[in-house]
Formats: C-alpha cells, structure tokens, sequence
C-alpha cells in the first residue's frame, strides 16, 4: 500500500483544515517547499497536494507553491482542488505534475471526466468527498443528493480506475478512517482506492493494509494532521503502509 503524506495549501502556506471548513484552519509551515523537501529525506516517494483556495473558488491560486514543490523534490506529486477544464488539467500535467485529482467536475460535467481519462489514462483520478455517505463539492461547502457509491461506480463507466475517498466526518479529526465506507467503494464500484480522512495511528495505517492483503483494491493512504501533530513520524507510517511491523508503542500520542 502506497503512503501520500498530505500538503494543504492556502494563500501559500501549509494548513490543515477540521472537517473542510476554511475558516478552521491551522498553519502548519509557511514554506510548503521546504515541507515537501523534508518528506522526501524521511524517504517518501509520493506527495498529495490540494489547493484550498482553488477547491472553494475553482479558481487556481497555490501555482507558484506547487510549481516550486515540483521542481524541489523527485517526489510523485498528486495534485487536487478546483480543476474544472481540460486546460487546467493540461497546465497542471505540463507543471510536472504526475497526477490531478478531479472533485467537483465529476459531478457537474462527468463527460470532462471522461475525455480526461480518455487523454491522460491514469494521470487522471477522482476525488470523492462524502458527508453521511453523500457527495459533497465545492470544496466540501455543498452537499449534494449523490450517493458516494453510485458517484464511483459513474467514474468506473467513463474509465476512471483510481479514486481519493475522503469521508468528511473524520477529515482532520484525528479519529481513524472510515474504512467500512473506503471498502465498500473498492468493492462495489471496482475502483482502486486511496483512503483519505481521520487517520491518526499507525493501527489505522495497518488496518487499512490487511484490507489491502486480502485483496480489496486499497492502493494507498492519504495523512496529514497525524504526521504534522506528532502522532507518529512518516517513518513509522511507511513501514506500517507496507506491514513492516513497527511497534504500535512507537505511536508516541496513540488515538488521540
């Protein structure tokens, strides 16, 4: 299972948000680059990043940062937050980019999505934001009727084969992953899955891998807020994604 230690990115700066509110945001480094940096010495190979400003707006606003993490690491970089034209998904790709997530376009123009995949193949994956199993978008400011499952399973027919799933409730709360909900998508919508949202121990981490083992499509982990509150180095989540049996005594704040 892949490891994507996670970059939230406002006005430039490295934040983390509780539950997608803008307004509840902590700054965690003013210098993302030197972040990213940091991850890649502590032997990361992957990097997810979003823009905020961009979920919110649909208006990009984090470039330059981006264009800088790009160019300072060798990491794999996954970028995500209001992309919503084929030009945008071109500019990024170009930037360096391995990887764009789509959120709210796969709601509002799943036919984008699916000349997307037909372009860039796997360059190109989801985002699937849920609250109470419902789509949200817009950053996560708008809920709508969707369910998640009937969202991921649209994405599998216009030929999406990967999806970020992130359940809300748990985003930021340091509360563990909801790992019944990211199981079920892997498994009803044939999709592979990387699990966003709550992880806070390596267990979590762990958890997720034996689900991996057993063969449902979990491609990866998305952490943020455990890796910048100290709840466990990238270290020890790099062993635990691959099983490498680091003793959960080493997870110095457990759960909380």
């Amino acid at each position: 299972m892949l490891l994507f230690p996670a970059i939230d990115l406002k006005e430039g700066k490295a934040v983390r948000l509780l539950q997608g509110r803008m307004e509840d945001s902590t700054v965690y480094a003013d210098n993302p680059v030197e972040v990213a940096k940091d991850f890649e010495s502590q032997g990361a190979e992957f990097l997810h990043v979003v823009d905020l400003n961009g979920a919110f707006t649909g208006e990009p606003v984090n470039d330059e940062t981006i264009r800088k993490i790009v160019g300072s690491v060798s990491l794999k970089v996954q970028v995500g937050g209001g992309i919503r034209s084929m030009e945008r998904i071109t500019e990024l790709l170009e930037l360096g980019v391995e990887r764009v997530i789509l959120g709210t376009i796969a709601v509002k123009n799943p036919g984008l999505v699916a000349e997307a995949a037909r372009k860039y193949g796997r360059r190109v994956i989801v985002g699937i934001d849920a609250k109470d199993g419902l789509v949200a978008v817009q950053g996560w400011a708008e809920t709508t009727e969707m369910l998640a499952i009937d969202l991921g399973k649209a994405m599998k027919t216009v030929g999406i084969e990967s999806v970020v799933f992130t359940d809300i409730s748990r985003d930021g709360m340091l509360q563990g992953p909801n790992i019944k909900s990211t199981v079920q998508m892997a498994q009803e919508a044939g999709l592979s899955v990387i699990a966003s949202g709550g992880i806070s121990t390596l267990t979590d981490l762990r958890n997720l891998q034996m689900e991996s083992l057993q063969g449902v499509s979990i491609e990866g982990a998305i952490t943020g807020k455990a890796l910048y509150s100290g709840a466990f180095t990238l270290k020890e989540a790099l062993a635990a994604a691959r099983s490498e049996g680091i003793d959960e005594k080493n997870n110095r704040n457990g759960g909380e």
